[in-house]
């Protein structure tokens, strides 16, 4: 779907490199990432955005990999991602969704449903869990693009 309104810049700038805890992938491991990440997409494609991602369920299953790739390396696993697909550049990835901030705060009430059991579920280290809540608030405001 082409954009309809201008591209936004946010004031805000993306969280720094580091930002979350390396110690979360050793607790947690490369397969529950993945998993908790699964689940995210699942919810996504329920949601009010879901149209941003795939309404085909193969295309859907891809973008969840790709994400679980660039999650992996966030927590402080093997940087799957770049050498999967290369630098990240999130932020210019996503130009082409309009992501204004209802669509921030339904992606964020998302990622907060499948954290909710995360420490039970994937085995997300309890005590990283708010900082890890903290990066995903400052990463969301630096993605909005339209307002």
């Amino acid at each position: 779907m082409a954009r309809t309104k201008p591209i936004h810049t946010p004031l805000v700038t993306p969280p720094p490199n580091g930002s979350v805890s390396p110690e979360i992938f050793p607790a947690m491991g490369e397969e529950a990432i993945f998993r908790m990440i699964r689940d995210f997409y699942q919810k996504l494609s329920e949601s009010s955005i879901g149209h941003m991602f795939s309404s085909d369920p193969e295309g859907l299953a891809a973008e969840a990999e790709r994400s679980g790739a660039f999650f992996v390396f966030l927590l402080g696993g093997p940087p799957l991602y770049q050498q999967r697909y290369g630098a990240p550049r999130m932020r210019q990835r996503h130009l082409a969704f309009e992501i204004d901030e209802a669509a921030r705060q339904e992606w964020l009430r998302c990622f907060g449903d499948v954290l909710e059991d995360a420490t039970e579920k994937y085995g997300f280290p309890a005590e990283h869990l708010e900082g890890f809540i903290e990066f995903l608030v400052k990463f969301s405001a630096w993605m909005v693009n339209a307002e």
